[in-house]
């Protein structure tokens, strides 16, 4: 196995050994990763020692975020497009800056927990000289698109990833960002690196158009059907005719350097005035298609789109419309094929229904029951459950059997999306609201969801100003675009879900009170996959529905009892890619044992999950009651004596000391409580939030210098 932990040392595989293994390497990209890991060695790296992983603190991170807001807001749309196609895969994609640091991420749960053993994360930087041979870092010292398979890697801890990494350009040509697909490296799949190519390009049009908003941008193309493409030709020139920038595909068109081309006009590079380029676009509007010779005898055909800033000038030109039937015939490449073939496609969620998700559990069973009554009654629902319990499934299925069926169901996690961006990405904003908003502003979700339903994910994340605006739409039923002083009347159900107890947020002043009873008109409840009674008819489920070719495979006694046995941390998200991977595993035999399963589902077997042990406390004796009735054999003491860091109930920490302490002192306590869980749980962020009952974000901010 070549995944490490952290803790451990071990000895990497020679650079000849990882340059064969797992994936083909390309002769120069062979030669990249032997200089990148001569390099690391200059650096005073060693491959079996682990990295340094500190992050940034939460102000000096939101420093960063800000510095990169514009390349934010063009890239994230892009990066959630992108993580669609990869979902369920044991996949992330990470954007970070020009020097490597990790600004967003958005992944699979389970992978996500994993990746942070080698701190892979918003606020931690992945250059050469901190994290060594990596596809981020030698993609940045590079400027190529770079891919770092396995034991390639010149760190021993990474060994367990493949990284995909494509240098994002500025529309001057330099390096302002990489965005990254970082994977299982059992799991790495051909078309990884495409996709992440084709996305990169897709970031770096978006940011090229908006940069000259006051130019004459060209379009261009050898064929008039790729015009709008991502594969188009950019080129935009000043009101003087002065070639200003151009996209990576302009410059391949153009034949020239960058530097070369700046001694150039929009005459002397396609044999066309620039008073008639602009007189082509009137009024800062898209031109129709025109024919065009470079300088090089091409021809091209082209769309000219002016600024508003640009005059246009008296010259007509004659603009020849190219009608669709004398345009090539040749069709464009389609593009890959989706990584997450099992992923339930939009008509399979659209079929969902409540009835379906009610397989046994005596629990779900009566929770749909309740949940029938409200349906198309404007009673809002609040979904409770920890991580990959099916929130968003249930939230679908409400919606698919409420009057609203035919309208949108628009899903916004508010946990992924960065503090600065969600009151835009939710409320929308005008034309101008602020640096880097596009040119003519941007439609927020709660009125994209408009006569349908707003599912808020995660909804505890939410900054505290943002719930004020949001408790008004609730009330008054109109949404206010950021920079905008009219409000557009919504219709919209919301539905939300939480993984942490909103009323301790209430008490520590991070959510709103009257939010809460506002949203929680029937809260619901999803057991979590441990102390659910229908694991073998959910598994046969989870086979037939989320697996290819599942239903043709049986699950063996032995194999059903680990299930038991486990505590499933990731819940029934876990259980999916579980069973994915055992039957990939399995080859050709349709029964799935003990030697299909991945190793780490090994690591977790028996161990108390945090939410559960605090759930349910020691009984007499100190044994633990297993949900499924049997002693737990660790709920007693840690195996090196002391008392377990998990035994206790999630919120005792976090009680204050007297009765009566003043508010001050009182988060002194909390804050004090929190950084001794953290220590207590190793340092594991993710097991101490689950131990507090809190989200990982949430104890983030609560770590978080004032």
């Amino acid at each position: 196995m070549l995944a490490t932990h952290p803790g451990e040392r071990c000895e990497a595989s020679p650079l000849t050994d990882a340059l064969a293994a797992g994936t083909q390497t390309a002769p120069a990209a062979a030669v990249a990763i032997e200089k990148s890991w001569e390099r690391c060695r200059g650096f005073g790296l060693e491959e079996g020692v682990l990295p340094e992983y500190a992050a940034l603190d939460g102000k000096r991170l939101g420093e960063a975020l800000d510095a990169n807001r514009i390349l934010a807001v063009h890239a994230m749309p892009i990066m959630e497009t992108l993580y669609e196609q990869i979902v369920n895969t044991d996949s992330m994609v990470i954007l970070t800056d020009a020097g490597g640091l990790v600004l967003h991420s958005l992944g699979d749960d389970d992978f996500l927990e994993r990746t942070k053993k080698v701190a892979l994360r918003p606020g931690v930087c992945w250059s050469e000289e901190s994290k060594g041979t990596n596809a981020i870092g030698t993609a940045i010292f590079e400027e190529v698109p770079v891919l770092v398979h396995g034991p390639q890697h010149f760190l021993a801890a990474n060994h367990f990833l493949t990284c995909s990494a494509v240098p994002i350009f500025d529309p001057r040509g330099a390096v302002t960002g990489v965005l990254d697909v970082t994977c299982d490296q059992r799991g790495y799949h051909q078309h990884t690196t495409a996709l992440v190519r084709m996305s990169a390009r897709l970031i770096e049009n978006s940011l090229f158009t908006r940069a000259f908003p006051d130019a004459l941008t060209l379009r261009f193309h050898s064929r008039a059907e790729f015009i709008g493409t991502l594969v188009e030709g950019l080129a935009v020139f000043s009101q003087d005719g002065r070639f200003l920038a151009a996209n990576r595909s302009g410059l391949f068109q153009l034949g020239l350097e960058r530097a070369a081309l700046r001694n150039h006009t929009a005459e002397s590079l396609f044999g066309t005035p620039m008073p008639a380029l602009i007189g082509a676009s009137p009024r800062g509007e898209a031109s129709q298609i025109m024919k065009l010779v470079l300088h090089t005898g091409v021809a091209v055909y082209a769309r000219a789109e002016a600024g508003p800033g640009l005059k246009a000038g008296g010259m007509r030109i004659f603009v020849e419309e190219v009608r669709r039937e004398e345009r090539c015939s040749a069709p464009a490449a389609p593009p890959p094929p989706p990584l997450a073939a099992h992923k339930l496609d939009r008509a399979k969620l659209a079929e969902i229904t409540l009835s379906a998700l009610d397989i046994g559990d005596a629990r779900i069973q009566q929770m749909v029951a309740r949940i029938n009554r409200v349906v198309g009654r404007d009673i809002s629902v609040l979904i409770q459950g920890e991580t990959g319990t099916g929130k968003e499934l249930f939230a679908r299925a409400i919606h698919n059997m409420s009057p609203r069926r035919n309208g949108p169901f628009v899903a916004v996690n508010c946990a992924s999306i960065p503090e600065g961006l969600i009151e835009s990405e939710l409320f929308g904003y005008e034309e101008g609201a602020f640096t880097g908003a596009r040119r003519r502003g941007t439609v927020g979700k709660i009125m994209l969801a408009a006569g349908g339903t707003l599912f808020l994910d995660e909804i505890g994340d939410m900054p505290v100003n943002l719930q004020a605006r949001l408790l008004r739409v609730l009330q008054e039923r109109v949404v206010t675009p950021l920079g905008s002083i009219k409000a557009h009347a919504v219709d919209v159900a919301i539905i939300c879900a939480t993984n942490c107890r909103l009323k301790e947020r209430i008490r520590s002043g991070h959510f709103r009170e009257d939010l809460y009873y506002r949203l929680n008109g029937l809260l619901v409840a999803l057991p979590p996959l441990r102390e659910r009674t229908d694991l073998r008819p959910l598994v046969r489920h989870v086979l037939e529905s989320q697996v290819a070719g599942g239903a043709r495979y049986a699950v063996s006694e032995d194999v059903m009892t680990l299930f038991a046995r486990h505590p499933w941390p990731g819940n029934c998200r876990q259980l999916a890619n579980l069973l994915r991977t055992a039957t990939v595993m399995a080859g050709e035999s349709t029964t799935l044992e003990r030697e299909h399963l991945p190793e780490d589902f090994f690591e977790d077997l028996d161990a108390p999950h945090p939410a559960s042990a605090g759930a349910h406390p020691p009984a007499q004796g100190g044994a633990h009651l297993h949900p499924h009735g049997s002693a737990h054999p660790h709920a007693a003491a840690h195996p090196h004596g002391a008392a377990h860091p998990h035994a206790t109930h999630p919120h005792a920490a976090a009680q204050p000391a007297t009765p009566h302490a003043p508010a001050g002192r009182l988060q002194q306590i909390e804050l004090d409580a929190i950084r001794e869980c953290v220590e207590r749980c190793g340092g594991n962020i993710s097991v101490a939030a689950r131990t507090l009952g809190i989200s990982r974000n949430t104890l983030y901010r609560k770590l978080r210098p004032a």
